[in-house]
């Protein structure tokens, strides 16, 4: 007897190429939605985000002082304490060597500017040109200048504000970290609990990873450096080293324009000779992080690919800037964390399953 059931319109293949497009569409389509929440409420996302960045990082301290008999709201206080402590330090070592250097840095751009318009400028072209028509500029758009100065300070008090609320969120993460876990599976289903607390772990140990392992490298990339530069008598050496320390944060982009400062400086002060000096000292120990550093301190934690690491810096970057682009890179390694759990739960009891009867 033969089936009299019809066949299917469309053969097998194109209906999963279907269904995959459906799938892809609907997850693109509720990413694009949360992307757009986020942007909308950037005021509240912003700090929780970087909070859980500052967690990440300072956990290990809130835990060696708890272990040491320190009370949690205790301990989470003091370690708030202590970052803004550093913050600050690091803030005014940086301010207070700029104000010393800067006259001569300014100077010495100035001076470099006068030789580029001499030997490479256009005809008619002079540096006294330039300061005519910057002039005639700043009169003409004088109102706009005023406005300008009153949004910059808006956005000053803003992420003044948003700084405030990171450091307070962090304090009561800190403190009630232990309750995390608890509170996840009070939001989940009885029994989907265990893998969300799975899943969650999971990312936020690739944050945790990212961001030591980040800091620790930066450090000796920004010590480095700084030596380098005292030793070649370079203006600004320790705000420079600062700003190579903020500047590993954003993988390859950050140690580039970082980089490029330091040798412009070197050009404008010291010379052509003196700058490539400096240059070789920011390829070298670029070379160290790159060839040592990172594969013996970030080997626990998420590999990415530098392809995937640049496409996310743009997207952050496209999204929200300078924030965007210090947070994709964590907030990806947290993805990549999600979904390699949830891989290893779904392969595992196809690797742990028995081996079939012998007949």
């Amino acid at each position: 007897m033969q089936d009299s059931s019809p066949s299917p319109l469309l053969p097998e293949s194109v209906r999963r190429l279907a269904a995959w497009c459906a799938v892809v569409l609907l997850v693109s389509g509720v990413g694009y939605v949360g992307i757009l929440l986020c942007v909308q409420f950037r005021a509240a996302v912003i700090p929780v985000l970087l909070a859980l960045l500052g967690t990440a990082l300072l956990l290990p301290l809130h835990r060696r002082l708890v272990r040491a008999g320190v009370q949690r709201s205790l301990s989470a206080g003091l370690t708030c304490v202590a970052v803004v402590a550093v913050v600050g330090g690091a803030v005014y070592i940086v301010v207070a060597a700029l104000i010393d250097s800067g006259d001569q840095i300014i100077a010495s751009l100035r001076s470099v500017a006068r030789d580029l318009t001499r030997h490479f400028g256009a005809a008619g072209t002079s540096l006294d040109d330039i300061v005519a028509n910057a002039r005639e500029l700043l009169s003409k758009f004088g109102g706009t200048a005023a406005s300008g100065v009153l949004s910059g300070v808006g956005v000053v008090s803003q992420a003044l504000a948003m700084a405030v609320l990171a450091l307070l969120l962090v304090f009561f993460f800190l403190r009630d970290s232990e309750r995390a876990a608890d509170t996840l599976r009070g939001l989940v289903s009885r029994g989907s609990g265990d893998v969300v607390v799975a899943v969650a772990r999971r990312a936020f140990q690739a944050v945790e990873g990212f961001m030591r392992g980040t800091t620790f490298i930066a450090l000796i990339d920004a010590l480095c450096i700084t030596v380098g530069l005292l030793v070649l008598k370079v203006p600004g050496a320790v705000g420079l080293g600062a700003l190579v320390f903020v500047g590993a944060y954003i993988p390859y982009l950050g140690a580039f324009i970082s980089g490029a400062v330091a040798v412009l400086v070197a050009l404008a002060d010291r010379g052509f000779a003196i700058a490539l000096w400096v240059l070789g000292v920011v390829l070298a120990v670029q070379l160290l992080e790159g060839h040592v550093l990172q594969p013996m301190i970030q080997s626990r934690t998420v590999q990415m690919h530098p392809a995937a690491v640049l496409l996310a810096i743009t997207a952050g970057a496209s999204v929200a800037g300078i924030v965007g682009m210090l947070m994709a890179v964590p907030l990806t390694a947290a993805a990549v964390g999600v979904l390699s759990e949830l891989r290893q739960r779904h392969t595992a009891p196809e690797e742990q399953a028995p081996p079939p009867a012998s007949p």
